[in-house]
């Protein structure tokens, strides 16, 4: 292959013939001439440049005019002049000895044959030729000789290559073949130089030096002197940028010729190979120069959509720092349409001319701009999320990012400010709904944290967080004009927004009032995805709250649906459940972890399934111990409790409780056993109570809940062998007082749940023994298949004529809970009378064999 590195006409035998004439003018005591670029040897790498070979030439007769100077007798200098002068490297010798060093590499790739390598260092040398081109400088002639070497070195490998037994690899030949194309290209763009070059190299060369001579003056050297005597200084040179438009003419940007400046940052927006960051810079530059208002507006719409535009993709978030300029920048571009009501920014407005100057002058009266604040309010409060989801919430980052969440909450106060002082009911309504979302599910000290640096801003929105009042009161004021808007979704939204707040604050029946009267669990189905993760949010939080408040059954009552599912952090949207031997394509993925709420969001789940574990062991204890069919012990109501406690019964070793779950099982077979204080110290043993802000509250609540509990098991159990049974003895066993025990125990007397007697003179239980016969079980137990036969019907009678099915406790509830309280006087008489028949086989074996058999799944069934 033949080497492209040395320069035209260079030999050895034009080496020697200088090296002659240089012998031989010295023999005739001549001085010897300065060396000319023609004569002197040509550089063995073509890397080394004409300007090279100019600037050591120059150096070289420097160094002869300051010895024949010094030979003069000169002295008295200082000892300065003695050290060696360095030179200081213009930008242009800058840039060269980077071609020189991408050169170098390029060398080493062709004698290894590598045209991977090659290919990469032409892809970097073409980058710098393409930098010199919009500095306007001239092209280097070393670059020329090298496309004409590198088409000769590429065409004879190529040639080889086909000769060749032993192909090379195929990464390499492809690397090859591209390096054809890309010479090719590039001989063809600098088609006139090529051809120059190929005529006379050395003119071409030399034409370039004066190029470069009369562009740009020799660079100066550290520590030389200048024209003043005695005066000593160092100079460096100091490149200045000047943006450079087409025809390499320096860009000015001012206020005249600003539209047109923007219309051309427009107009390349979208396009391939568009330099994002340049625009940016651009219209930075534009906003500085901006002399009117209506300037100002125009470019600002431009920049903030730029910004939101440098990340093409949806995967990647927002950049901090270019989502807090374009925060920012939405707040100047509300502050100036805010303080001027003669600019107005509209979605939908007339055409008008882009390149004309207006003014309210000019329009007599408003003037209309198209764009909309709303939309980056939308985008930056979006964005802002993303960015959440992306950061590893569990170091440091994440938090300094969610300190942002304070000024965005500014902008967006300031943006429903302005919104109110406008009259526009369509954009207010969705930028309230976004400060709603917020604070909705925020405690009171950060809510007023946020309030409290909206409060700094000029402008204010008139619905504000007063002094003395709690957060409570403001998102009423919120949600309140959410309701009269005309939006059905910002109405349902504001609606979960406002019972999740006052569920956050244990208001409970408040709460439920309004999700019952609201009869969204009826079209929840048909609704978006974002609102139905807002639905099951809200449905947790109520279920939290009645569990907070001491409402057992209603929180067990509540967590049941979403427990039954085993998909409670996909419902939640806090993670990503793939069921067994399902395969989720990239765009389902993507789409799923975009639904992901931020993690300072997320409902503890070991919280949750703590509350309605523990819940369903107070419900379903008792419930199981009255119960004493087969058959009925089977109906499974409670799918996740029951799975748990029959694993538990099933493990032939019992160690001690480690999860939140052991400790909850252990419990529940104590309780069942009767143990009420082991039951107690294990549920307050667990520690993810402690994440409750009524930590201390909640154990107590517990506790007294156990012990009632736990009596109520004791009396199911053991009724059968008793007559009589004292007050006092089961006040002093489970530690309540007496007045809570006759309490305890007439209700379960008036409900049917007990065949007994209370005989208060003598402060005993007089039990009643009732047979029950085989038949009137059976009755008992088509009676509720034909209530459930009958409730399906009716069901699917509802959907046929168009209902939503949901017939019975919504549409006909008095109807429905009079037919469940008809089945359960059925059951009771039944099944808790027992008599006789169950004292010999003793009620405490058949808690040991598979107990949790019946749990009650629905409202108003069995009240206890």
């Amino acid at each position: 292959m033949s080497r492209f590195f040395r320069q035209a006409g260079d030999s050895d035998s034009e080496s020697s013939e200088s090296e002659d004439e240089l012998m031989s003018s010295e023999d005739e005591g001549q001085a010897p001439p300065k060396p000319s670029t023609a004569a002197k040897p040509a550089m063995s790498r073509f890397l080394r440049t004409a300007g090279s070979d100019s600037s050591s030439s120059e150096s070289e007769e420097e160094s002869d005019e300051s010895d024949e100077d010094g030979g003069e007798g000169e002295s008295g200098e200082s000892d300065d002049e003695d050290k060696p002068q360095i030179r200081i490297l213009s930008a242009v010798d800058k840039r060269l000895k980077e071609m020189e060093a991408t050169g170098k590499v390029m060398e080493n790739g062709l004698k290894i044959n590598d045209w991977m390598a090659i290919s990469n260092e032409f892809d970097k040398l073409v980058r710098m030729i393409q930098r010199q081109h919009n500095l306007s400088e001239p092209i280097p002639a070393f670059y020329i000789r090298t496309l004409v070497n590198l088409e000769t070195s590429v065409n004879a490998a190529l040639q080889k290559e086909k000769e060749a037994k032993k192909k090379m690899n195929a990464t390499n030949a492809k690397a090859l073949t591209a390096m054809k194309q890309k010479v090719k290209k590039a001989i063809k763009d600098n088609e006139s130089e090529v051809k120059k070059y190929q005529e006379d190299p050395e003119a071409f060369e030399r034409e370039y030096l004066a190029l470069l001579a009369h562009a740009a003056p020799p660079a100066p050297i550290a520590g030389s002197r200048i024209a003043a005597p005695g005066a000593t200084t160092t100079t460096a040179e100091v490149d200045e940028f000047t943006t450079v438009g087409k025809g390499g003419k320096a860009q000015q940007y001012t206020s005249e010729s600003i539209f047109k400046d923007l219309q051309a940052v427009q107009e390349a927006r979208g396009k391939k190979n568009t330099d994002r960051a340049e625009q940016i810079r651009i219209l930075e530059i534009l906003v500085n120069v901006a002399a009117t208002s209506y300037q100002r507006i125009r470019v600002l719409l431009a920049l903030i959509s730029s910004r939101f535009d440098y990340n093409s993709s949806v995967s990647t978030h927002m950049p901090p720092e270019l989502w807090l300029s374009a925060q920012r920048e939405v707040d100047q571009l509300v502050s100036i349409v805010a303080s001027d009501p003669n600019y107005s920014i509209q979605e939908i407005t007339e055409d008008y001319d882009e390149l004309v100057e207006r003014s309210p002058a000019t329009e007599n009266g408003v003037v209309r701009i198209r764009g909309s604040i709303i939309s980056f309010i939308d985008r930056l409060d979006d964005e802002f999320t993303r960015s959440l989801q992306n950061i590893d919430p569990h170091g440091t980052e994440y938090v300094d990012r969610l300190k942002d969440e304070k000024v965005l909450y500014c902008t967006i106060c300031r943006a429903q400010a302005f919104y109110e002082k406008t009259e526009q009911s369509d954009p207010l309504g969705r930028v309230i709904m976004r400060r709603l979302e917020h604070i909705y599910s925020k405690p009171d000290a950060v809510v007023q944290a946020l309030e409290a640096a909206a409060d700094v801003s000029e402008v204010k929105p008139s619905m504000t967080l007063t002094v003395k009042g709690s957060t409570s009161a403001l998102v009423q004021s919120l949600c309140v004009y959410l309701y009269k808007s005309g939006n059905s979704l910002l109405r349902t939204r504001a609606m979960l927004s406002h019972i999740y707040h006052h569920a956050l604050h244990n208001d409970f029946y408040t709460a439920r009032d309004m999700l019952l009267m609201s009869h969204l669990q009826e079209s929840i189905h048909s609704a978006d995805v974002a609102t139905q993760i807002l639905y099951n949010r809200t449905v947790v939080q109520l279920g939290l709250c009645a569990f907070r408040s001491g409402l057992i059954k209603e929180a067990q009552a509540t967590l049941l649906d979403i427990f039954t599912t085993q998909r409670v952090k996909e419902l939640l949207a806090q993670g990503v459940h793939q069921q067994r031997f399902q395969v989720m394509t990239p765009e389902q993925e993507k789409a799923e972890k975009q639904r992901q709420l931020p993690f300072h969001m997320h409902i503890n789940t070991e919280l949750l399934e703590a509350a309605f574990l523990v819940s369903s062991m107070l419900v379903e204890i008792p419930l199981l111990a009255s119960i004493e069919s087969e058959e009925q012990k089977r109906k499974v109501i409670s799918k996740p409790f029951r799975r748990l406690l029959d694993f538990a019964d099933r493990q032939v070793f019992t160690g001690p409780p480690e999860s939140t779950r052991d400790h909850i099982m252990q419990a529940s077979k104590a309780l069942q056993d009767g143990e009420w204080e082991k039951c107690r110290d294990l549920i307050q043993s667990i520690k993810i109570w402690s994440l409750m802000p009524e930590a201390t509250t909640v154990k107590e609540m517990l506790a007294r809940r156990i012990q009632e509990q736990g009596l109520r098991t004791y009396l199911f159990t053991y009724a059968p062998h008793y007559s009589t049974l004292s007050l006092s003895l089961l006040s002093r066993t489970f530690s309540l007082p007496l007045r809570s025990v006759t309490s305890i125990v007439s209700k379960m007397i008036w409900n049917e749940e007990l065949s007994a007697s209370l005989d208060q003179s003598g402060g005993v239980v007089v039990f009643q023994r009732i047979e029950v016969s085989r038949s009137q079980q059976l009755a008992a137990v088509i009676a509720d298949k034909l209530a459930a036969m009958v409730d399906q019907n009716e069901k699917a009678l509802d959907i046929k004529m168009g209902g939503t099915g949901g017939w019975g406790e919504r549409n006909d509830g008095n109807k429905n809970e009079k037919r469940g309280e008809q089945t359960q006087e059925r059951r009771g008489r039944g099944e808790r009378t027992r008599g006789a028949r169950g004292g010999a086989r003793g009620r405490g074996a058949r808690f040991s064999q598979g107990l949790g058999n019946q749990m009650p799944g629905h409202t108003g069934q069995r009240g206890q």
